[in-house]
């Protein structure tokens, strides 16, 4: 099972900044999720929320402010007292930042509320200069912009998110020409998540924070978990395959020790 960063380590560093991303290198996870939105000069930057006002010490929308207005916000947030003041990352240094290690990286188009057009071809134009395209997952609420992003580039994996129950998702994600689902934790009971395992479609729920659902996605065998806390469920899959590699060896020495009988 795979551990993917929410916002980077959003639980514990400001969330998707630079610093928040190395954390969750550091802590091991097999990958990072983003948001992008577009600057009013036409940039792709790297923030949840359409407005500033909950991330960073700015006010007013991200899509009216140009990139070098962006950039004097701190973003920060609650967590300036423990690690000072952080900028709005660009999708550009993301990206180069990748360049330098083997995350794969989850990016949300951040266009249910602006659509911001055009964005699509941006963010892809950057993937495909870094020839990241094998470690990138593009997803969205908004599911005509990842089908858009599958016209232009077929090689690049696209996930539909979605908050609601929906009925065999798995064939949803094929009509689309995607490779995986990315429901709200609420939305995905085990039966569909093994179903759509069964049907070759990776299932990876967010925002996976509480131990027993951790623990039950681990059980369960689900494809990947994105959490606000990568270090607390990398130490977690690694207790739980230890545990079973162990439970393993011990049926295995039985059964040896049976046969000599």
């Amino acid at each position: 099972m795979k551990i993917y960063g929410h916002r980077g380590a959003a639980g514990t560093h400001p969330e998707n900044t630079m610093i928040s991303f190395e954390e969750a290198r550091r802590a091991g996870a097999d990958g990072i999720e983003l948001d992008v939105q577009l600057t009013s000069d036409g940039e792709v930057v790297i923030i949840h929320d359409e407005s500033l006002d909950r991330t960073t010490n700015g006010s007013g929308f991200v899509k009216d402010k140009c990139l070098k207005e962006l950039q004097k916000f701190d973003a920060s947030n609650k967590f300036s007292h423990l690690y000072g003041e952080t900028e709005i990352p660009t999708l550009q240094e993301l990206i180069d930042w990748l360049r330098g290690n083997s995350l794969l990286c989850n990016i949300e188009l951040k266009n249910s509320k602006f659509f911001y057009p055009g964005m699509e071809e941006k963010v892809i134009k950057l993937v495909r200069e870094a020839r990241l395209e094998d470690r990138i997952i593009l997803s969205s609420f908004n599911h005509y912009s990842i089908v858009l992003c599958k016209k232009i580039a077929e090689e690049i994996e696209i996930a539909p998110l979605y908050r609601d129950g929906l009925h065999m998702p798995w064939a949803y994600a094929r009509s689309l020409g995607a490779g995986a689902i990315h429901p709200d934790i609420k939305a995905v009971p085990n039966e569909i998540i093994r179903a759509s395992i069964e049907a070759g479609v990776a299932v990876r729920p967010y925002t996976v924070n509480k131990e027993k659902d951790i623990e039950n996605l681990l059980a369960v065998g689900c494809s990947a978990i994105i959490t606000d806390f990568p270090a607390k469920v990398v130490l977690m899959r690694d207790q739980f395959f230890n545990k079973n590699s162990n439970v393993n060896a011990d049926i295995g020495g039985i059964g040896s020790r049976l046969k000599n009988t």
